[in-house]
């Protein structure tokens, strides 16, 4: 029941529900404790969401989200850099660096594009990169990815590997569980 006095209420309910695993219900709740009990932490929710628009960007060299040109991590020394990560998203990344299990770098695979391409040729050249390990969500559609790179890296003495199917088909990094996830890092297997 939509109620036309509460619009600013009912716009805020649907701004929440657009948000990715908020219900209806969950949006109408958060709503109304920020309405009702706590104008605060939605005042502070405003100003933080505001200053992340404003500050953070895409890495320029990797793809992962930054406050600076270049991320944390890498700027950070202490990862191998003959060790590149190609992942579909920095969401992606996240969820690597919390499993503690991969000590090299990342590059976020946006497009296909000769440009991204030409970029990741530069990073492999730089580095002296030695391994390549796809993170990309298990599908037949990602396989053929996965070979475009190759063909595109004939040219560099590369191992290719990827991350082992203890990730389903068809799920998504971020609705893996931490352990199938270390497993499948850990278990990589040459392509």
């Amino acid at each position: 029941m939509k109620n036309r006095g509460l619009k600013k209420f009912y716009n805020l309910v649907d701004a929440l529900e657009s948000l990715p695993s908020i219900g209806k219900k969950s949006a109408h709740r958060l709503a109304h404790h920020m309405i009702i009990h706590d104008q605060f932490i939605a005042t502070k929710l405003a100003h933080t969401i505001e200053e992340a628009l404003v500050s953070i960007k895409s890495c320029i060299r990797c793809g992962f989200m930054s406050e600076n040109e270049l991320c944390e991590l890498c700027l950070d020394d202490s990862k191998n850099a003959k060790h590149l990560c190609i992942v579909e998203n920095s969401k992606d990344i996240f969820l690597i660096e919390d499993s503690e299990t991969f000590n090299g770098k990342y590059f976020v695979l946006d497009s296909l594009e000769s440009q991204t391409i030409t970029k990741l040729q530069s990073i492999i050249k730089t580095d002296n990169v030695q391994e390549i390990i796809f993170a990309l969500t298990p599908s037949i559609s990602n396989d053929a990815i996965i070979l475009f790179i190759e063909d595109k890296l004939l040219d560099f003495s590369i191992k290719f590997t990827k991350i082992a199917q203890g990730v389903p088909t068809g799920v998504h990094l971020e609705n893996i569980d931490m352990l199938s996830l270390t497993r499948a890092i850990e278990s990589r297997v040459k392509i």
